[in-house]
């Protein structure tokens, strides 16, 4: 089995060279995540539109126990940061195979308890559900990280 994942991890990484850069940089704009484009391959916990909308991640406890707890799951699950500050972050993950590209951006509400996050898709118009699908394997992972710890 290994070595199909060796295979289809090569065929990615060839593939997602492919795909094209943000079409604006990944950051906030007047304190909070950027708006979906209004394609349904997004999705946004400070959206108010319930095509886009999906719920922050929510935490108890220190702000930065979450914060590294967060770093900690994106790398479990395949994420790459590129960018981050103290209360905003920006990563990439590849969808296996095709190569695809999606940006996933979080920002930390430590007064709310919450991590805001948005997940989208560089290319197409549908994405079939995988940035929202995404956003709920990373809050399962956050809560199994901080209930084992």
């Amino acid at each position: 089995m290994d070595i199909f994942s060796d295979a289809v991890g090569a065929l990615t990484s060839q593939l997602s060279g492919l795909w094209p850069q943000p079409k604006e940089k990944p950051q906030l704009v007047d304190g909070k995540l950027r708006a979906c484009p209004g394609t349904p391959n997004c999705v946004s916990s400070e959206s108010t539109n319930p095509l886009f909308k999906i719920a922050p991640l929510a935490f108890s406890g220190s702000p930065e126990q979450a914060w590294a707890d967060l770093k900690t799951v994106i790398g479990e699950q395949g994420g790459i940061v590129h960018d981050e500050g103290k209360e905003y972050l920006w990563s990439t993950f590849t969808v296996p195979v095709f190569g695809f590209i999606d940006d996933v951006e979080f920002r930390l509400n430590a007064s709310e308890g919450v991590i805001h996050v948005r997940s989208a898709s560089r290319l197409g118009i549908s994405d079939l559900g995988v940035n929202r699908g995404r956003v709920e394997q990373l809050r399962t992972a956050l809560q199994n990280v901080r209930h084992h710890r």
